[in-house]
């Protein structure tokens, strides 16, 4: 199995979604920090790459079909070079809607984990490939700027598609040359459920303890 789809946007734009409608799509798994949390074994290899020492991405992605969301789309262009033939899909908002989302979901929820490899890498991945400034409006908002500007200025352009949640199926379909599918594009992980999911994981562990 091999990568058809890179993500190059960064969390709360749209990724989960995103996520979601490529399974669809491609019949296969999607990559994404969902599949971090049950997988504790990738978490040191995501950390070694923030480091600078790359896995064999093929070998580590082996078992899914596209890659979204953080930690993968801090590595686009390392994707890009190992799956030549991958759509980069940039998915964007507006910068102001993108920093009210992830200020009050992604930001905190990192920073309130308890100490340990899964925050460490993470942390890690923020300060070197994005800011640690996370807590900063105007840090955060140009971090995303230029992120989103070195993908439209370094990605192939006929490798790339910028897409936006409203968009739907019709682009992802046009690029990928797939028919669009009968069912509504899915549309999830909204701030609300983003915070009420963290909650009810709270929850749990607190059962658990």
């Amino acid at each position: 199995m091999t990568l058809r789809v890179i993500g190059a946007g960064v969390g709360r734009t749209g990724t989960t979604s995103l996520k979601a409608g490529l399974e669809i799509l491609l019949g296969g798994r999607c990559y994404h920090m969902f599949e971090v949390l049950p997988r504790p074994d990738d978490v040191p290899v995501w950390h070694a790459a923030a480091d600078g020492n790359m896995p064999d991405w093929p070998h580590f992605l082996r078992e899914f079909t596209a890659a979204v969301d953080w930690p993968a789309a801090a590595f686009w262009p390392e994707l890009a070079a190992a799956f030549p033939d991958a759509l980069i899909v940039l998915s964007t908002r507006d910068a102001q809607a993108w920093w009210r989302s992830a200020s009050q979901t992604i930001f905190p929820t990192v920073l309130a984990a308890e100490p340990g490899p899964w925050r460490a890498m993470v942390l890690a991945l923020l300060e070197r490939r994005f800011t640690a400034a996370i807590t900063d409006r105007s840090s955060a908002i140009a971090a995303y700027e230029a992120h989103n500007a070195r993908v439209r200025a370094e990605a192939p352009a006929a490798r790339l598609l910028e897409w936006d949640a409203k968009d739907g199926w019709a682009p992802l379909c046009a690029a990928l040359d797939l028919p669009i599918p009968e069912q509504a594009f899915p549309h999830t992980n909204t701030t609300d459920e983003f915070t009420a999911r963290v909650a009810a994981r709270a929850a749990d562990r607190r059962d658990r303890d």
